[in-house]
């Protein structure tokens, strides 16, 4: 499949936010948005641009959730046809959808720095789901699913960075972390209150619905 290899800081400075792609080099000096506060391009064509219209909003609306969790747009209208036919509100069940793909899940417990980080992680085999080694970054996951490091990775050189490192990690309320084994659990199916990213689904909704 398809995927986006260019240089990550790119896409927040052409959305003009932090999507946090590369985990905590993003809250240090060292990030390109906090440096260059220009979208990339051209700058003298900079002066000529026009007010964005409503369309326009809401197409930045849906890349910056596309960017955020690294879905390709194919991937993403899957998910979105699946939100739509799901009961409930369509953009909620988006973004819970999202969150709830293996390698978010991954991100989250602490396992990884970054969204992306955590796609190789579960691609090179790392993580077991129930016990079953998987290497699905999209696969999704289920209240009482248990998410573990395969016994065989528990000797790299990264396994013992994260068990340094995990002591700080802010786990969310709808994940459970063992700390000590790096073992994590889904509880329940999280609310629009545990998405920590700042999106307006309503607008990826008319996005789609026109």
């Amino acid at each position: 499949m398809a995927r986006y290899t260019g240089p990550a800081c790119r896409l927040c400075r052409r959305l003009g936010e932090k999507l946090m792609l590369k985990g905590e080099r993003c809250t240090t000096q060292k990030c390109a948005l906090e440096r260059r506060k220009m979208p990339p391009g051209q700058q003298r064509l900079k002066r000529r641009r026009k007010k964005m219209s409503d369309r326009g909003l809401q197409l930045m609306e849906k890349q910056k959730a596309r960017r955020s969790y690294g879905v390709l747009e194919r991937q993403f209208r899957r998910h979105f046809a699946e939100a739509k036919r799901s009961p409930g509100i369509t953009g909620e069940n988006l973004l819970r959808i999202l969150e709830m793909r293996l390698d978010n899940v991954v991100y989250r417990l602490g396992f990884a720095d970054s969204r992306r980080q955590a796609r190789q992680i579960v691609c090179h085999r790392h993580i077991t789901l129930n016990g079953r080694r998987t290497d699905i970054p999209s696969c999704a996951v289920k209240s009482g699913d248990v998410i573990a490091w395969r016994e065989g990775s528990t000797g790299t050189e990264y396994y013992k960075m994260v068990v340094e490192r995990i002591q700080d990690k802010i786990v969310p309320s709808w994940l459970s972390l063992d700390r000590e084994n790096l073992r994590g659990q889904v509880l329940t199916p999280p609310s629009r209150s545990d998405v920590d990213i700042r999106l307006d689904e309503k607008s990826i909704v008319e996005y789609y619905s026109r």
